[in-house]
């Protein structure tokens, strides 16, 4: 089955690397290129399962449990969608629900891996020996958001800044 280049990035961060923070970022565009506005999208839950995880790692777990409970009940809203793009609903919820109590119960950050079909399994497989799995995290993927050049960001806020005030005189 043909699935969408951005997902097998997203699954493939999600499984080698746990770079949550990068399957944000690839599948957010994805999301905002095929299903713009769409809140309820099943890219929508897929995305905020990644940043629950990113939370959860960094210990931020009020931050991980409110957004993997909004990601978990996108996700039951789109049982058929997650069968379509290989992933076992049936499986995949009761991992999720295990990983609130635990982050509830204070257990620290534990990965999982989502319950993919053969064929995804398999390819995750096959990109995690060429990139090389981590078992060590580095810093560099822990606090991505904190540690990003983010000059781009606030240089397109300043300008837009500027333009809204031209506008206004």
């Amino acid at each position: 089955m043909a699935y969408p280049n951005d997902y097998l990035d997203f699954l493939i961060h999600f499984h080698c690397d746990r770079d949550y923070f990068e399957c944000h970022e690839v599948l957010e565009e994805y999301w905002k290129e095929t299903d713009p506005g769409n809140r309820e999208s099943v890219w929508v839950g897929l995305i905020q399962i990644a940043v629950g995880f990113y939370h959860y790692r960094r210990e931020n777990r009020s931050g991980a449990v409110r957004i993997l409970r909004k990601g978990t009940n996108i996700l039951k809203q789109h049982p058929n969608s997650l069968k379509s793009l290989g992933i076992d609903f049936d499986k995949l919820l009761p991992l999720l629900e295990e990983t609130l109590k635990n982050i509830v119960s204070g257990i620290d950050y534990q990965s999982i891996d989502l319950p993919l079909n053969e064929e995804l399994t398999q390819l995750c497989e096959q990109e995690c020996r060429k990139i090389g799995k981590l078992d060590v995290i580095p810093d560099s993927i822990i606090h991505r958001h904190a540690l990003r050049d983010r000059s781009d960001v606030i240089k397109m806020r300043k300008e837009a800044l500027v333009n809204r005030q031209k506008q206004k005189d």
